[in-house]
């Protein structure tokens, strides 16, 4: 019996490259962004496109490495199988700039820290990431610009509503909006404006779980203490708060009393710098790792009782002491050239020649001093 051929007419065969963007989509479905977005902001009754599946549009334009203003999302969209990739019954012309704004304005009044959260808790649980240990931490993002200060139209539920209640809903319900300006520049450009993002990833593989864009001139110890008690009140897990001497403030300390934290003690606290400077060589204790010493200490800081670890390494000592070296014997060059300089000099008398060896011997007196901390090693 012979085989049926099946003859097919190739104007009827549409072959479109999706690349990557099937990847994306896939893990966009299966952390279950989609549902969470709509769960959390709602749905309209009768919208083509979902808040969710609109979100959805933008991370896979947003990652199709193309760099185009928002009312060309559309045109992206003609070129790519958009049903496929976002949804039954999506069409590319459904997701025009006016719906894509409604969306993010919705998004806003929400809180983008709030969804960002609620997002990556899912995907952790899903992919069993441990959240045994958080990682806070800040960084600087600067932009190009004057960025005037202008307040966000806020949207409202119900847009009949009087006056005075929607002043009163939208105190309510608008975030407070960041101010781009100068600060401390971490990407080390502080003639431009700036915004900062806070940031607390996971200890198992670094997977960011806490997102929060902030004013550009915010200083971390300022906020970093109640970042990690409302991060651990919302993940419901018992988390190591690891962050950098920023967290370690009287103030952050006591709002943290409940919480397991990890954090550097500044030097610029006196009690920290008398504990380091006091500590002889044979109080330390030899760690497992190769060259690492340390000494545990109970202190009390805050009114709160800490172990505080003073680790010793041998790599930065030799370090340490090569530099301190180096410096004594420029110091040393530097007195001895001006002291030459000086010899054939003649003084009309003994205060003049008293004045010009003063300069000489403050020099002398940094090299004492540099003589000194060299003994300490």
């Amino acid at each position: 019996m012979e085989n049926p051929v099946v003859m097919l007419n190739i104007k009827e065969i549409q072959i479109q490259n999706i690349d990557h963007l099937g990847i994306v989509a896939g893990m966009v479905d299966a952390i279950g962004l989609v549902e969470i977005i709509n769960d959390l902001i709602g749905e309209e009754k009768g919208e083509k496109v979902s808040p969710g599946h609109a979100v959805k549009a933008m991370i896979l334009n947003g990652l199709g490495f193309v760099s185009q203003p928002l009312y060309m999302v559309p045109k992206f969209f003609e070129t790519v199988p958009c049903e496929h990739l976002i949804g039954a019954g999506v069409k590319p012309e459904y997701l025009n700039d006016d719906k894509l704004g409604r969306v993010m304005d919705k998004l806003f009044i929400k809180g983008l820290d709030t969804i960002f959260l609620v997002i990556a808790l899912n995907a952790a649980k899903k992919f069993n990431v441990s959240l045994s240990s958080s990682h806070l931490d800040s960084s600087s993002i600067h932009v190009h610009g004057e960025y005037k200060s202008i307040l966000p139209e806020v949207i409202f539920e119900n847009p009949t509503a009087p006056e005075t209640e929607k002043t009163e809903e939208s105190a309510k319900k608008c975030p407070k909006q960041i101010s781009i300006t100068h600060g401390y520049s971490r990407d080390h450009r502080p003639d431009l404006k700036q915004f900062i993002i806070e940031l607390i990833c996971s200890g198992d593989g670094d997977i960011p779980i806490f997102l929060k864009s902030a004013s550009g001139n915010q200083v971390d110890s300022s906020c970093f203490g109640q970042i990690a008690v409302d991060y651990q009140k919302q993940i419901e897990v018992d988390s190591l708060i690891v962050a950098d001497c920023a967290l370690y403030t009287e103030s952050n300390i006591k709002l943290m009393s409940d919480l397991k934290w990890l954090s550097r003690v500044p030097l610029s606290i006196k009690i920290a710098q008398s504990l380091v400077s006091t500590l002889a060589d044979e109080e330390f204790v030899e760690s497992e790792l190769s060259g690492y010493s340390f000494k545990e200490n109970q202190i009390t800081y805050g009114n709160i009782e800490q172990r505080w670890l003073v680790v010793q390494s041998q790599v930065r000592k030799e370090s340490d002491l090569r530099k301190l070296s180096q410096k004594i014997i420029k110091a040393e060059e530097k007195a001895v050239k001006e002291l030459k300089k000086l010899s054939p000099d003649k003084f009309a008398c003994e205060a003049d020649a008293i004045k010009a060896l003063s300069k000489i011997s403050k020099q002398m007196m940094q090299i004492d001093l540099l003589l000194s901390k060299l003994n300490d090693f």
